[in-house]
């Protein structure tokens, strides 16, 4: 389906959402959209990649892939699950992330890249304890279960310790070498772990590095929330540094479509260029907020309040973290087009 006519079936008259979608209908009630009609770039013609979501085990497969010790999923998240949804969205391909209902047990994430390997890339939890055993457990997600990311956690380092300790910086070296992007996740706020960050990115200038959910940046309103942005932008003088435009629902003040985000989306892309920029849905949480399907199709609402140009659109829906894992999703030699099936 076109863009124009996509984004079209969002248009609402009187508060009456056209669009027969999952959100609930207070989301839709708050809507006043114009039909957007000279938006017309044709997203079907290219690859949808969502750079950031989820999967676990579902109860019934929990005695094969239990969860860890006092972690429980409060909604479904499991394969099948993902895959309906995936189909019903339009989406091509997804980079799992490694949930910490799991947490380093990467059993359930691991046979699921076997059982679908065009579909997806596997981003690994990286182990810091105190042991030093996350190194080599790292070295073999990565080079016998054919994990291409890897994730920073800094709450799951140990108490006093920072992610620039002797464990963090092997890690993260080797990722380096390894051609294996290094996500974080700062859900108390980027600002508390700039300087690590920073740190990391000038000693080992080689990793490619992925910010996660816009660094828990929230639209600003004040000047010490200014300020906080102003630094994740600034992070754009690293050229291997990458922002994920994901878990909208959760870096809005607003409820769907998360307009709020417009300004943030077009600094972050005036400062990183939208070839470092990636869209994310952060799935099964997104599927629970406002459905799957939505999640998507709210970046086409917000492009469109900026007026996004579509090859900049086209970028951050999936050119983006496509480049960074080659050869996954598609030939290089036939572009972004779908694959008759």
């Amino acid at each position: 389906m076109a863009a124009a006519s996509l984004v079209s079936l969002w248009v609402l008259f009187s508060g009456v959402a056209l669009f027969p979608g999952s959100c609930s209908p207070q989301h839709h009630n708050i809507l006043k959209l114009k039909m957007i009609s000279p938006f017309t770039h044709n997203l079907s013609t290219s690859k949808i990649i969502d750079s950031h979501l989820h999967i676990w085990a579902s109860p019934q497969e929990a005695s094969e892939f239990p969860y860890a010790p006092g972690q429980e999923p409060p909604v479904p998240g499991n394969l099948h699950f993902l895959l309906q949804n995936m189909e019903e969205a339009g989406v091509d391909g997804v980079l799992i992330v490694q949930p910490i209902f799991h947490k380093f047990d990467h059993s359930y994430v691991t046979s699921a890249l076997k059982k679908y390997p065009t579909k997806f890339v596997g981003c690994c939890l990286a182990n810091p304890t105190d042991d030093g055993s996350g190194l080599k457990q790292f070295e073999d997600l990565v080079l016998k279960d054919g994990y291409r990311a890897v994730r920073f956690n800094p709450e799951l380092w140990p108490a006093g310790e920072k992610m620039t300790n002797k464990v963090g910086k092997a890690i993260f070296q080797r990722a380096g070498e390894l051609n294996v992007p290094v996500g974080f996740l700062c859900m108390k706020g980027i600002g508390l772990y700039m300087s690590e960050i920073e740190q990391l990115c000038t000693e080992f200038p080689s990793t490619v590095v992925l910010i996660d959910h816009l660094g828990f940046i929230k639209p600003p309103l004040n000047e010490e929330e200014g300020l906080v942005f102003s630094q994740l932008l600034n992070l754009s003088r690293f050229p291997k540094v990458y922002v994920k435009f994901s878990s909208l629902f959760q870096v809005s003040r607003e409820k769907f479509p998360y307009l709020d985000l417009a300004p943030l989306l077009s600094q972050v892309v005036a400062s990183f260029g939208a070839n470092r920029v990636m869209w994310g849905s952060d799935f099964p949480y997104a599927a629970a907020e406002c459905g799957y399907k939505a999640a998507k199709e709210a970046v086409l609402l917000i492009a469109n309040q900026i007026s996004l140009p579509p090859s900049d659109l086209e970028w951050i829906m999936g050119r983006t973290v496509a480049q960074l894992f080659p050869n996954q999703w598609t030939d290089a030699k036939q572009g972004f087009h779908r694959e008759r099936e």
